[in-house]
């Protein structure tokens, strides 16, 4: 199967979507984006191979008219097992290189004692992992570090205070070894991990003889499809890092209009709100920009400042959209600036406004500065798509539904779910069509 593919290589994310010769999406990767940007898009390129992989099986079941009932809640057993087997890895190699950084004389006086509280965390870790993936489980990452960390802070502590060792010196062996572990991807085969995750579902399930047979076959005729990638083509806010050459290499721009246009053909605005930057551009009936602008001084209304804040108020970036769709009132915020946040964060709390009131005010300020962003690149026209991480922030869509609706009447909003892929779809469907041209 000829395959093409689009990596968009983001401040924050890195995502990658595979298409095959019908232009058919198969696959989207995604994972944090690192100072190892030839890693990042290894690792999204990976995940993006898998899920063609399930999307692939996925078809197999369907087209079996007499076969399996429930085809989602088995495909979401199957990833569930997949996921796990792939964190149970990674957490393997966390271990491995944590333990390393204990030897060649680095702490003398605490080796041992090291080497065993580290085991210890690392057993509780593998102990505690299925439940983490289990069915109905409710993760707030599904990226390593986010689920190793979080645990290993918390497991962490009670065995460091239990063994008598410096919380401080355990948690530096995480820091270290937690950069290198993200820096190499995953290394046993995909293809065994999917494997051993279909038999796994299969041997639980209480399915007829005959059903598992076909199950088998729907395996092995989905691991036996080649995927030929034909072509792949780069764009982002670190595309110059891409290891390809340089006509293999789009805009952010032009990708993120293509891809808007490839979800909703209609679309004539688009708004990208991604981790660095804020960008409104105008696209023609084609996809083809006409006109585009971009925030020019600094990431103020960006996905870095939604970070920003989350780190004043110790929570999450997925956090804050939900709290903040708790207020009461919205509270009026006077800058965006990321270097004055903190402050005026702190100050509206001790005036004794709610948490959730500010946070609705900050996304409200954020979405003020999108506004006029579009504004300077011709308004709104419809439809419209909002595109980028942000838009799966259900605080700054309700703001931005607000501000359109105020600023230019009712328009189509388009919002796909997949919205953070936009960019990484438009590269992938300009490698599809330099491919066929």
């Amino acid at each position: 199967m000829r395959c093409y593919i689009g990596i968009d290589l983001g401040s924050t994310t890195t995502k990658a979507v595979l298409l095959d010769e019908n232009q058919d999406m198969l696959g989207q990767g995604i994972t944090n984006s690192r100072s190892n940007y030839e890693t990042a898009t290894s690792v999204a390129r990976l995940e993006a191979l898998i899920s063609t992989r399930l999307t692939l099986f996925r078809r197999a079941l369907e087209a079996d008219k007499g076969g399996l009932g429930d085809v989602e809640a088995f495909m979401k057993e199957i990833e569930r097992r997949f996921r796990l087997e792939q964190f149970l890895e990674q957490l393997d190699d966390l271990r491995r290189t944590s333990v390393g950084f204990t030897g060649g004389g680095r702490f003398p006086e605490h080796e041992d004692a090291l080497v065993e509280a580290l085991d210890e965390i690392f057993r509780r870790l593998r102990h505690e992992a299925p439940e983490m993936f289990a069915p109905g489980a409710a993760r707030k990452s599904d990226f390593f570090r986010d689920l190793a960390g979080s645990r290993y802070m918390h497991v962490g502590e009670e065995v460091a205070k239990d063994s008598g060792l410096p919380f401080e010196l355990v948690l530096n062996i995480y820091d270290k070894s937690i950069i290198e572990v993200e820096n190499r991807p995953p290394a046993g085969a995909m293809g065994e991990k999917f494997k051993h995750a279909i038999e796994g579902a299969i041997e639980d399930s209480q399915d007829s003889a005959s059903l598992i047979g076909a199950l088998n076959e729907a395996m092995e005729s989905s691991l036996g499809i080649e995927l030929e990638e034909v072509l792949v083509v780069g764009t982002g806010y670190g595309r110059v890092t891409l290891p390809f050459p340089k006509e293999q290499i789009r805009s952010e721009i032009l990708c993120h209009g293509l891809g808007a246009h490839v979800m909703y053909p209609e679309t004539r605005t688009v708004l990208d709100i991604g981790g660095q930057d804020t960008k409104a551009i105008q696209v023609d009936k084609d996809g083809i920009v006409e006109n585009f602008q971009m925030n020019d001084r600094c990431a103020a209304g960006c996905g870095r400042y939604l970070g920003y804040i989350a780190d004043e108020m110790n929570m999450g970036v997925q956090e804050l959209g939900p709290l903040a769709m708790k207020a009461t009132r919205v509270v009026r915020i006077n800058s965006t600036c990321t270097v004055f946040a903190g402050a005026e964060l702190r100050e509206r709390l001790a005036l004794g406004e709610k948490r959730e009131d500010i946070l609705a005010g900050l996304h409200r300020a954020i979405v003020l500065r999108a506004m006029s962003i579009i504004s300077r690149s011709g308004g709104i026209e419809d439809q419209f798509t909002f595109t980028g991480g942000v838009a799966n922030n259900e605080a700054a869509v309700k703001a931005l539904k607000e501000l359109v609706v105020e600023n230019y009447g009712e328009v189509t909003i388009n919002i796909d779910p997949a919205s953070i892929y936009t960019g990484a779809l438009g590269a992938a469907t300009f490698a599809h069509r330099a491919s066929v041209n």
